[in-house]
């Protein structure tokens, strides 16, 4: 496979989802992240390889991948939306200074086990650049966005801010609610 070829044509659903190294439940892996994006790459009944970004497969159950209608737009046709992608870099970058600097502190003892829970709680940051392409998480909306170098378009979103965010004023992030565990909302694909 070429490196830079990588197309996802599912992303794993907003709560994760568990992986095994074959399709056997005795095997069990590592979990992909929420709205990772990933390649189908075969199947076996319910069960389903799948291929990272970074050249990782493993197995999942087939049936709990979000499909992707349609592939990421490409560098030579305009996306629908466009937005700079600049911001959302800034706030990637700011949100993993912020982890780096409790990590930096949980491990010289300045902040304790429980206290670095309490203040990563709710913290997403979601960043895959492969070449001219990249895909940034934005926490405000609960979404993934494809950038191909120039614009910004959202690739996979949830509606779960609806779901977290009590009193939002129109106009205004909603701020989520951490301690909120209930079920996500479907991800859904293309313009917000």
């Amino acid at each position: 496979m070429d490196e830079f070829a990588f197309r996802p044509t599912h992303v794993a659903p907003p709560d994760g989802l568990a992986t095994w190294t074959a399709p056997d439940p005795a095997r069990p892996s590592a979990r992909l992240d929420p709205l990772l994006p990933v390649r189908l790459i075969a199947r076996q009944g319910d069960w389903a390889q799948v291929l990272c970004s970074n050249g990782w497969t493993a197995w999942v159950d087939a049936r709990l991948l979000v499909v992707l209608p349609q592939p990421p737009p490409a560098a030579d046709g305009p996306p629908a939306r466009t937005a700079d992608p600049r911001p959302a870099l800034a706030e990637a970058g700011a949100a993993l200074a912020r982890h780096r600097a409790l990590l930096e502190d949980l491990a010289t003892g300045a902040l304790d086990l429980e206290s670095f829970r309490e203040r990563t709680r709710g913290l997403r940051i979601g960043l895959v650049a492969d070449g001219e392409a990249l895909w940034v998480f934005d926490p405000v909306h609960d979404r993934w966005c494809y950038c191909d170098g120039l614009q910004l378009q959202t690739y996979a979103a949830t509606d779960r801010q609806a779901a977290v965010g009590s009193a939002v004023t129109p106009g205004a992030a909603p701020v989520p609610d951490p301690q909120a565990q209930g079920p996500y909302a479907p991800t859904r694909t293309g313009e917000p």
